[in-house]
């Protein structure tokens, strides 16, 4: 007995067991299954007999749907065509804003490589220091932004901050000394500050746990679209604008990309639809019809309403340690890569044989598109993977073990470069961009952690990318000196030892989760089930197929107020 008990527990623990991290998704579709849970945690276990093979992982491998998606409730034609407006408009607006805001930022390192150091006569660290800039104002400004935006209407702050940006970003054309783009970079940084954590707060307020990865996945891949379209922007204005007017072709990459962001920017003023407790009266295609059927969501899934943020919620997020563990969690993740960033300055390092240049300044901007592309297919992937297998920590520490493989390359490369040949260097640098996809996932891991608690998320997500570029506004000038490229003498070892540390802390929330906070969801779940939830004005009716033997028992035991969805603690 006591062999089979500790068998279903790690088999549940590693996310085989049959209410993996979607079993909470399924509380109340079920009849006989909503029965009130008691506070011990392995009455809310699994069966301790449930063979491995009945799990959903061998399921699907056994040509069977998993559990969760054959247990799912069929949407409605009108729900269908819910989320479907929903990825026209939002998703739409926020990925396109994505890609732009990608090539706002990162044009600088295009134009760098392509004149504007020679231009400007940038011989230092300067590269560096224009990104430390950025983000000490970009970190300074993303938490309050992200508080702000629970007060002001988001269609009229994301869209706002985009044309203050775009305009920021015109005026890179004009600069002629390294002092002016200092300045340039800290109102870049600042205005960009809400639109990627921004937009995943609103994706999880308006998507289900079995939408919410795939959608976050697609988004978060937009930023290698847009340094995909930055590359081959810069390579085409490099051999077509180049000295029309007068102008060099790497101001012509920041005078057509603050064109591009002004016309979107306004266009987000209806794209947007809001909350859905607060519609967007100037979004034609949301209805009121579309709002109920979005707060029905909500209920359906347990998550409680959007709400402002106050000192009450803003402390008690603070309070407890979830924040500084997703924090971290994040900040490391993103950071384990960062050598991929510097891809172009690796290859404008090598040279021929009789100390020519190895690649021409288009080469350099093309040849790292290639790896964006690699970046886009697996960020999908994972965040495919993700929403079908039920599981966010799977897949991150699968990243991690994958990440450490280039790292480990290149830190030999770069102390011993004759020891590895340099194709193993071009290999590494590919590699890297199959472990870009954890934000994502841990993202969309929070929201099913703490679905109770909308205001804490909010927060959580502005601290934690906060906290990244805390980081890395003075971390990547000493470990990625621009004057070290391409031998890093401290990187790929820093990469090492952020990856190991990122594995095991997915590790180790997997096994706080299901010990301690599954208990605490599924009790709140079985709460909302007793009676009428209540939200932003609307009684919807919390209904659900109760037991023939127990029906007239908790019919009598009832009672008859509504009740509202309110924050937990975690």
């Amino acid at each position: 007995m006591r062999v089979k008990h500790a068998y279903d527990h790690a088999i549940t623990l590693i996310g085989l067991g049959p209410t993996m991290d979607d079993g909470e998704w399924r509380i109340g579709r079920h009849p006989g299954r909503h029965q009130k849970p008691t506070t011990s945690p392995r009455t809310l276990s699994p069966s301790l007999f449930t063979p491995l093979l009945s799990t959903p992982s061998m399921k699907l491998f056994s040509g069977n749907k998993p559990a969760f998606l054959a247990a799912a409730p069929e949407r409605t034609k009108e729900e269908k065509a819910f989320v479907r407006r929903l990825d026209l408009f939002l998703m739409t607006f926020g990925c396109l804003s994505q890609v732009i805001k990608y090539l706002d930022q990162q044009n600088i390192n295009n134009a760098y490589v392509s004149g504007m150091q020679e231009d400007l006569e940038l011989y230092g660290d300067e590269l560096n220091y224009f990104t430390t800039a950025f983000n000490v104002a970009y970190c300074i400004m993303l938490v309050p932004s992200q508080v702000i935006m629970t007060y002001v209407r988001p269609s009229w702050w994301l869209p706002g901050l985009e044309v203050a940006w775009g305009v920021m970003t015109g005026l890179m054309a004009m600069v002629t000394s390294a002092k002016q783009v200092y300045i340039i970079r800290v109102f870049l940084g600042a205005f960009e500050s809400s639109a990627w954590p921004g937009m995943m707060t609103l994706f999880m307020h308006w998507y289900t746990p079995t939408e919410l990865a795939k959608r976050m996945g697609f988004y978060h891949s937009c930023q290698a679209i847009g340094n995909m379209l930055s590359g081959a922007m810069q390579a085409a204005i490099t051999s077509t604008m180049d000295g029309r007017y007068g102008l060099a072709g790497w101001r012509w990459l920041f005078i057509i990309n603050c064109i591009i962001t002004v016309i979107w920017g306004f266009l987000g003023i209806v794209m947007l639809p809001d909350y859905p407790n607060r519609r967007n009266p100037r979004a034609f295609w949301f209805s009121r019809n579309d709002q109920e059927l979005a707060i029905g969501r909500l209920l359906r899934h347990k998550r409680a309403e959007p709400k402002k943020v106050t000192w009450e919620s803003a402390r008690r997020t603070f309070s407890s340690w979830i924040i500084y563990f997703v924090a971290i969690l994040y900040a490391g993740t993103v950071l384990a890569t960062y050598g991929y960033v510097y891809f172009g300055l690796f290859l404008k390092a090598q040279r021929n044989p009789d100390g020519t240049k190895r690649w021409t300044t288009e080469e350099v901007n093309v040849i790292p598109i290639g790896g964006g592309a690699i970046n886009v297919a697996f960020v999908w992937i994972w965040a495919l993977l993700s929403d079908f297998l039920g599981t966010r920590w799977t897949l991150i520490v699968t990243q991690g073990i994958i990440g450490l493989i280039p790292c480990i390359t290149m830190s030999i490369w770069t102390s011993h470069p004759d020891s590895i040949p340099i194709t193993a260097a071009y290999a590494s640098y590919f590699i890297n961009y199959l472990a870009l996809g954890t934000a994502p996932l841990i993202f969309a891991w929070l929201s099913d952690l703490i679905p109770q608690d909308p205001e804490a998320r909010s927060l959580i997500v502005g601290v934690s990318v906060a906290f990244y570029y805390a980081i890395s506004s003075w971390s990547q000038v000493l470990v990625w000196p621009a004057s070290q490229a391409p031998f890093y003498k401290y990187g790929w070892q820093s990469c090492i030892a952020l990856w190991v540390l990122c594995i095991a802390m997915t590790c180790t929330l997997r096994y706080i989760d299901v010990k301690y906070m599954r208990p605490k969801r599924l009790a709140f779940a079985a709460e909302v089930d007793a009676g009428e939830v209540v939200i932003a004005g609307h009684a919807v009716a919390a209904k659900k197929s109760l037991d023939e033997d127990r029906g007239e028992e908790d019919k009598g035991s009832k009672k008859g107020g509504d009740v509202k969805v309110v924050p937990t603690a975690t």
